[in-house]
């Protein structure tokens, strides 16, 4: 049994409802709120990262867990946030993860080593992860029927508009005053996101299940060693017993966490009922086809242009705008679309615009125009732009309301997750791919890899300006073509997966909510 939220209405018709008017706006607004800091947080960070690794005087790899342990945790923890706001109230959760990611933003403003800054961004992904769950449930909670609908859309927008604005706005502060000047610009935003946050009602789970720690800390190690492992590789080579070994320790660490999981079964952070759903397999995995590609370019196309291509910090930023202001314009028009015709039909056509992006990677050069450069970007912000107006709605739609927060936890871990491993394994597969290219040159292996490790991050040494350019150009060429392939298996098993009657309720269940106005899956 949930506690219900006085947002509710019965019908799911705006304008019916008593909070529609009086509550329903100020807990949109501070959902929305809260969330545009979330990716403003990575795309600001990324941005930030050649200035920051240039005057903290750090290596390579302590430099790339400026990333990886953000999105480490921000990947691991939403299961357990969300369990956590079913448990202590979704409200609660939603505000205490606000001020974490306010206060570590502030000591990062301020550290003085890169240490500083790597341990303060893995206790930031912490709060970043209780956002994230905790703020769909606290939607999931407040709405329902078109209000729902509208609301998800919002959220997605908000998260569209840290996307678009985080590489041009990281990149003026740069510029002007410096990295420092990033992360102070989200501690001002996280408290104006905190006094919105208050205004939201508190809901919580009156019977919520046992917490699972075991899940939690074997996924957690999982990630832990992937990420690790994709850092190593860089460095001392895909083969590198330490490599294989952190690979072997990853593979062993998501089996017991599966085995973690079986067992305790509707007690999981994983239900693992809700994975015999075809529906719900499709809508919780498309993150990892969705955004796998928009967020590696997010990530890597600055340190690309700023590094061999010579641009400014604004001007890197700028020209990431054909990517970002689909994802910022699309969520509302997603939603919509959805209506008229299916979820199904938005999923597979947003893969299929991923797909034609990551084949026109081909194009790009160091010294190309905007407008070249926008061919390829422009199909794949509008992909991402799409998917991220109806995967939330979809993803909590699915599964009982009270356990709105688990299933927010299980769709934004899957989500992250990817997005993770996009960040940590791309730098790995840059950094191999460049290395390789400058060994043919005649580099000692070792300094092939410490020079394109530095690429990677924007870095580029003028003796190397030439073969660097070449090999950071094919490197994302082949990125792209991986992609594709991606995306294209992405596409294909959303659209068998979302087949008409597979949504349909099973014998015995009780309709998830909403239910006179189900999302519809099927063309």
């Amino acid at each position: 049994m949930s506690t219900n939220s006085p947002l509710d209405s019965s019908d799911g018709s705006p304008g019916n409802g008593p909070g529609y008017g009086s509550g329903y706006w100020p807990t949109v607004v501070a959902v929305g709120s809260a969330s545009v800091m979330l990716p403003f947080s990575v795309t600001g960070a990324a941005v930030a990262l050649p200035d920051m690794a240039a005057r903290l005087g750090s290596s390579v790899g302590t430099a790339q867990w400026m990333l990886n342990a953000f999105n480490l945790t921000f990947a691991a923890l939403p299961l357990a946030a969300g369990g956590l706001a079913d448990r202590l109230g979704r409200r609660r959760v939603l505000l205490t993860g606000i001020a974490l990611v306010g206060a570590m933003s502030l000591l990062i403003a301020l550290a003085p080593s890169i240490a500083l800054v790597d341990a303060a961004r893995a206790v930031q992904g912490c709060g970043a992860a209780a956002v994230l769950a905790a703020g769909a449930a606290v939607l999931a909670h407040a709405t329902s029927g078109r209000r729902r609908q509208l609301a998800f859309g919002i959220l997605g927008t908000s998260f569209g508009t840290g996307l678009a604005v985080g590489p041009p706005v990281a990149g003026a502060l740069v510029e002007a005053a410096g990295w420092r000047s990033v992360f102070l610009l989200v501690a001002a935003l996280s408290v104006a996101a905190w006094l919105c946050a208050t205004r939201a009602p508190e809901s919580r789970n009156s019977e919520p299940p046992a917490l699972d720690a075991a899940g939690a800390v074997s996924f957690t190690a999982a990630l832990g060693c992937l990420s690790f492992a994709f850092v190593r590789a860089g460095s001392a080579g895909w083969s590198a017993p330490g490599t294989l070994g952190l690979l072997a320790a990853t593979v062993a660490l998501l089996g017991l966490f599966t085995a973690v999981e079986l067992r305790r079964a509707d007690r999981a952070m994983f239900d693992v009922r809700l994975f015999g759903r075809p529906e719900f397999v499709a809508v919780v995995c498309q993150p990892f086809t969705v955004t796998l590609g928009f967020v590696v370019l997010l990530v890597y196309l600055p340190a690309y242009l700023q590094g061999v291509g010579g641009r400014g910090v604004l001007a890197s930023g700028l020209f990431l705008l054909p990517m970002t202001a689909p994802v910022l314009l699309l969520p509302l028009v997603a939603g919509r679309l959805a209506a008229r015709t299916s979820v199904r039909a938005v999923l597979t056509a947003a893969s299929a615009l991923i797909v034609l992006g990551a084949l026109l990677l081909a194009t790009l050069r160091s010294d190309g125009s905007w407008w070249a450069l926008a061919l390829p970007l422009t199909p794949f912000g509008a992909g991402v732009g799409l998917a991220f107006g109806v995967m939330d709605n979809a993803a909590v739609s699915t599964v009982p309301v009270e356990n709105a927060g688990a299933a927010a936890g299980i769709f934004n871990t899957m989500r992250i997750t990817g997005e993770s491993v996009a960040v940590s394994g791309a730098a790995a597969l840059l950094t191999t791919l460049v290395a390789a290219r400058l060994s043919g040159s005649g580099l000692p292996p070792a300094a092939a890899t410490r020079i394109a490790g530095q690429a990677v991050q924007g870095q580029v040494a003028e003796a190397q300006h030439a073969a660097l350019s070449e090999g950071f150009t094919g490197a994302l060429h082949t990125l792209g073509l991986i992609l594709a392939a991606l995306s294209t298996l992405g596409a294909v098993l959303t659209y068998l997966a979302l087949a008409p009657g597979r949504a349909a309720a099973r014998p015995g269940e009780a309709p998830t909510r909403p239910s006179a106005e189900q999302i519809q899956l099927d063309v």
